[in-house]
């Protein structure tokens, strides 16, 4: 089984791109506090790098912000590549949903297309990236 719960804050605005094919691809960052506190008495985070697809990844860039505090679902992968003759590897977590827990800006009344949390969002199979 693999499956990840998270909440967090994200670090950065999400990227958004398209493939040739159209198909909706982004990344972000999701800083999620540690249980317990250092020898200082603060709480470590832990930085966790996002990819979604399809019409999660358009709604994710589209509403949340750098700051924003967000529930992830999704699942582990890992992955490599080749950089200056090194081969790098990468640990991502796959958004499958995500909820938002709270709205930095309160001051911004969502519009009637911005869906709501826990709102059921229809995704095609052809939004699936397998």
């Amino acid at each position: 089984m693999n499956t990840v719960n998270l909440i967090g804050r994200l670090t950065r605005d999400i990227e958004l791109r398209y493939t040739q094919n159209g198909k909706a691809v982004a990344n972000g960052n999701i800083a999620v506090n540690r249980a317990f506190k250092n020898q200082e008495g603060n709480y470590d985070a832990d930085f966790i790098n996002l990819v979604m697809f399809g019409k999660t990844a358009e709604i994710m860039a589209n509403y949340v912000k750098k700051g924003q505090q967000v529930g992830i679902e999704g699942r582990i992968q890992s992955g490599s590549y080749e950089k200056d003759g090194r081969k790098i590897y990468t640990t991502d977590v796959v958004v499958n949903q995500f909820t938002f827990i709270d709205n930095r800006n309160s001051s911004e009344k969502p519009n009637s297309q911005q869906p709501i949390a826990g709102e059921p969002i229809d995704v095609s199979d052809d939004d699936l990236p397998f």
